[in-house]
């Protein structure tokens, strides 16, 4: 079946099953391995993409509920204001260890600050608490997060 999705700001079309996970028409069919595949479950967030603004879990969306909502992947989310502040966050304070849970770790920051620019660590811990990550950087990303939002809030004068 032939589904026309619009990724990063480019309608792509792409044939595939119904019931094919975003996540695979992503890597396989598209050929963007930005996004990865971790549990296969939705639990561990390293396949989480934007959805409509929403941070969703790709591993476990079909590509047929999409319908018309515009999907970023992390290879676009530093065109948006959170995604390149959170981006230059990451990088400034050295976030990454290893690395592979971190474009979702980015995208889940991303979509928090871009509905919340000025996050409590409750928040953080609670928009990314199904990011997992195996080396442990918590620390590092909610400081990068704290990082992305203060550069927000001293761009608008605040």
């Amino acid at each position: 079946m032939s589904f026309a999705v619009k990724i990063n700001g480019r309608m792509r079309t792409v044939d595939v099953d119904g019931d094919t996970p975003l996540l695979w028409v992503l890597r396989d069919v598209l050929g963007m391995q930005g996004t990865k595949f971790g549990c296969g479950q939705a639990l561990c967030g390293a396949c989480t993409v934007h959805m409509g603004g929403t941070a969703v879990r790709s591993c476990q969306m079909p590509i047929d509920s999409i319908g018309d909502q515009e999907i970023t992947t992390i290879e676009a989310i530093g065109k948006s204001d959170a995604g390149k502040r959170v981006q230059d966050a990451w990088v400034n304070l050295d976030v990454p260890q290893c690395g592979y849970c971190q474009s979702g770790q980015i995208m889940s920051a991303s979509a928090l600050l871009a509905g919340n620019p000025n996050p409590t660590d409750a928040e953080i811990d609670e928009a990314m608490a199904g990011n997992v990550c195996r080396c442990g950087t918590y620390d590092r990303i909610r400081a990068a997060i704290h990082a992305a939002a203060t550069t927000a809030t001293s761009a608008n004068g605040g």
